[in-house]
């Protein structure tokens, strides 16, 4: 495996697996541009060396092949700005074929080619090795710089892989950050290490708590996954989310974090309301003790207090998940808090990482994303990353 800063582009034609996967309004205007945003850096490193870049992605899940709704086209120009407004971006109406293959020969060194959306073809998620070949014909080296993707053994994200000797493969500078921060969390985390886990369902986390339990000290549970919790223990949770086939696992990581010293911290208060919408009436309550035809969405000042203050006191911090409905005004004073909690921390040196799409989309929304150590693109492969699973993705590069 060869180190992507180390190595010169100079004449060679360097094929990058990338994530643009971004939302596109009815127009095709890009709604939110941080994936692309993200791939700038290793794309530029390649043509200041005097490359060439071809980009491989795909958009969206196309269903029947080619649709219009799901082509790459409507990225090329917002490409061309991100990179400056002075590279030529050229566009193959195909990711494989004679036009792919004749576009890719001519590219000259500073030009950067994009290709159509990958996922046009069945073979891609299938892993198909023949069109993983074709794919790899169109450059003289391998990147990949799609973290999102990792956790798929696709065509392009891990098979493609095999086609390239041990130097001419390897991952660009996004990847590379993502395994490095991924690894400081999980194998070399300073303690006090605490995890925040937030979202919906308990049986989304469950191998991420249960992999937490060898690692951390604190595991801060929020967001509608924390009624679970309570139910399990024979609390009133009124009308609040519950998965009731998960009430004797909740008891069971309960149990095993207390066998192996690991405090969890539940919401001890809720701000509920009388329904899931964003003009419900509120109030706040123990979140143990949630009245009939009431639910809770999102954490009380009480759990913001405690919460915070183990935040302040860690020195490794992991964030997956929002406190409450964030997305409604009424109920986003919980995310909000924590998120400046960790900012707060970070800014006292703690190492922070936030991932999961909701949390991201949070220290974005509240302006913190530059106050933290490191947001990650990768909401599924992050995840599965700190559930210990091996990702295809980076083993088709390691080994």
């Amino acid at each position: 495996m060869s180190t992507f800063l180390n190595h010169d582009f100079k004449g060679q034609k360097a094929l990058i697996r990338v994530d643009f996967n971004v939302p596109l309004d009815a127009e095709f205007n890009i709604t939110d541009d941080n994936r692309m945003r993200a791939a700038i850096p290793t794309i530029k490193k390649i043509l200041i060396d005097g490359g060439s870049v071809i980009l491989m992605s795909h958009l969206g899940r196309p269903k029947d092949g080619p649709a219009d709704k799901y082509s790459l086209k409507h990225l090329v120009r917002h490409l061309h700005q991100l990179l400056g407004g002075e590279t030529h971006v050229f566009f193959a109406d195909d990711c494989i074929g004679e036009q792919a293959a004749l576009t890719a020969s001519m590219l000259k060194a500073g030009e950067v080619l994009l290709l159509e959306n990958l996922r046009f073809y069945k073979e891609e998620e299938k892993g198909d090795e023949a069109f993983a070949e074709k794919l790899s014909k169109l450059g003289d080296v391998y990147i990949n710089d799609a973290f999102g993707t990792a956790h798929r053994a696709h065509a392009s994200t891990a098979i493609i892989a095999k086609f390239f000797p041990g130097d001419k493969k390897m991952f660009g500078l996004l990847m590379e950050a993502e395994v490095l921060n991924a690894e400081k969390v999980m194998h070399n985390a300073e303690k006090p290490f605490t995890a925040i886990m937030g979202g919906a369902k308990v049986s989304d986390k469950i191998l991420l708590i249960e992999n937490l339990l060898e690692r951390a000290d604190n595991i801060i549970i929020g967001g509608g996954m924390a009624y679970t919790f309570w139910k399990a223990q024979g609390k009133v949770i009124g009308n609040s989310l519950v998965e009731e086939d998960r009430l004797s696992l909740a008891l069971e990581l309960l149990q095993k974090a207390k066998d192996k010293g690991v405090n969890i911290y539940l919401p001890m208060d809720s701000t509920i309301a009388d329904k899931f919408a964003a003009d419900a009436a509120t109030t706040n309550c123990e979140s143990y003790g949630i009245p009939a035809g009431w639910m809770g969405l999102d954490i009380g000042a009480k759990a913001i207090a405690d919460f915070s203050e183990v935040i302040m006191k860690s020195r490794t911090i992991l964030w997956n998940g929002p406190m409450g409905v964030f997305e409604m005004e009424k109920f986003q004073k919980g995310t909000k808090a924590i998120a400046e909690a960790v900012a707060a921390a970070t800014a006292k040196g703690a190492f922070s990482l936030v991932g999961g799409g909701d949390s991201v989309a949070a220290v974005n929304q509240f302006g913190l994303a530059d106050e933290v150590s490191y947001v990650s693109t990768g909401g599924g492969a992050m995840l599965e990353y700190f559930e210990g699973k091996t990702l295809p993705g980076i083993k088709a590069i390691t080994g």
